[in-house]
């Protein structure tokens, strides 16, 4: 939250742990954040990160944590350009053109 700001919304699984968290976090905020707690929406975004352990499990681990947070900060750069979730303002790119222009 320090990073990216205070959510609105954050969708949990059945984690009593997690609950109790976030209510601790709302009684501090001014607009409290709306915490919907399922059993399975969770796993929506857990899919995402299939793609992620699917690249890594080959190479059986980092030795280094720098070297793990840029290989895995481009395999997300990457899986969010093919998702079409990154803004190119009115510009019509292909991914690998929006890959460039980030990297260049």
């Amino acid at each position: 939250m320090a990073h990216n700001g205070v959510p609105e919304t954050v969708t949990i699984d059945q984690s009593g742990a997690n609950l109790a968290a976030l209510k601790a976090i709302n009684v501090e905020l001014e607009t409290p954040i709306r915490i919907r707690q399922r059993k399975y929406l969770n796993n929506i975004v857990e899919q995402d990160h299939q793609a992620i352990k699917r690249r890594i499990r080959p190479m059986l681990g980092f030795k280094k944590l720098s070297s793990a947070r840029i290989l895995l900060n481009g395999i997300e750069l990457m899986h969010m350009i093919n998702k079409e979730q990154m803004k190119t303002y009115g510009l019509l790119r292909t991914p690998a053109q929006q890959f460039h222009s980030l990297a260049a």
